[in-house]
């Protein structure tokens, strides 16, 4: 079993930047893709970016491509999200989460274990 441990959440303008980690600890994460969702109330998880268990693969949402960029530390067990030019619509609560799978996965059901989640919140 994996527990995955989000921060670096919170309030930021619009325009502005923030840096989620997400940190592992159970069975070695590096054998597994990673991915970051998000949600808001009332809807579905969606999905944001994965990345392959050696780091040499990711994929992205259209709605981010460009804006934001996932990244893994193997030898710290962490998982990143960099995200820039933030808008007003990426306002949501993001998880992390670790696939049953070494390559990048967009699907929730592809992901057996997920972090609590950390609000991201920006203001126009």
């Amino acid at each position: 079993q994996v527990q995955l441990v989000e921060s670096g959440g919170g309030l930021v303008q619009a325009g502005g930047s923030l840096r989620l980690s997400c940190a592992a600890s159970g069975r070695t994460a590096s054998s597994y893709a990673l991915g970051w969702f998000r949600q808001t109330p009332g809807k579905e998880r969606e999905f944001v970016a994965t990345i392959s268990g050696g780091g040499g693969v990711t994929d992205y949402a259209d709605s981010v491509k460009g804006r934001f960029t996932i990244s893994r530390d193997n030898d710290k067990n962490t998982l990143y999200l960099q995200m820039n030019s933030l808008k007003p619509e990426d306002t949501a609560v993001y998880f992390c989460a670790i696939s049953r799978y070494y390559a990048i996965a967009r699907r929730v059901g592809s992901y057996v274990s997920w972090g609590q989640g950390t609000q991201v919140t920006v203001s126009s």
